[in-house]
């Protein structure tokens, strides 16, 4: 896909042999909360973070995480992890009886605050994001982190709009949650 910015995070490890990666997780993002555009983020998945730069980043010193994808506030995408290897984005989850999501998932973490509203350039960066990812994985699913991780994830939350991205995609309903495909 055009237009992807790499960095490298050092926050990833190999999938299980002859895992098929079927998943894709959206997750929503911002360092310190409701702030956007610094980069705040990309020095958390890099692992060079000031954790004294802020009272909140005191509350996550010492995380080492990554995602695949972050799409910004102006739709600006960067690639973190190969989609052939483990990001670190799910912690301890499951989907559909399956557990540890990053086995078999591909993390996108959209900048903004779990909760709020997210700009529509995000939504027509997802949809074109997906879409790529569709034409090299045997995506079945896309669920949001709150659905892999119900009770302990809250991301990317009410304020994100599931049947715009449904809209937008065109995919049958059966790859979202059962939740959301409600919404439409």
């Amino acid at each position: 896909m055009s237009g992807v910015r790499h960095c490298v995070s050092p926050n990833f490890g190999p999938r299980p042999e002859g895992t098929e990666v079927d998943l894709a997780v959206v997750h929503s993002i911002s360092l310190p909360p409701g702030q956007y555009g610094g980069g705040e983020i990309e020095q958390l998945f890099t692992n060079r973070l000031d954790w004294n730069a802020h009272p909140y980043f005191g509350e996550i010193r010492g995380m080492e995480v990554s995602a695949h994808f972050v799409v910004a506030r102006d739709g600006g995408i960067v690639q973190y992890v190969s989609t052939r290897d483990r990001a670190w984005h799910a912690g301890r989850s499951s989907w559909l009886g399956r557990e540890n999501c990053n086995d078999y998932s591909v993390g996108i973490e959209l900048e903004g605050l779990e909760g709020e509203t997210f700009e529509p350039v995000q939504y027509e960066r997802l949809a074109d994001l997906l879409i790529a990812l569709l034409r090299r994985l045997p995506l079945r699913s896309v669920a949001g982190h709150e659905h892999v991780a119900p009770g302990r994830k809250f991301d990317p939350g009410a304020g994100f709009d599931w049947p715009a991205l449904i809209d937008r995609l065109g995919w049958p309903g059966r790859y979202f949650p059962e939740a959301v495909r409600g919404t439409r």
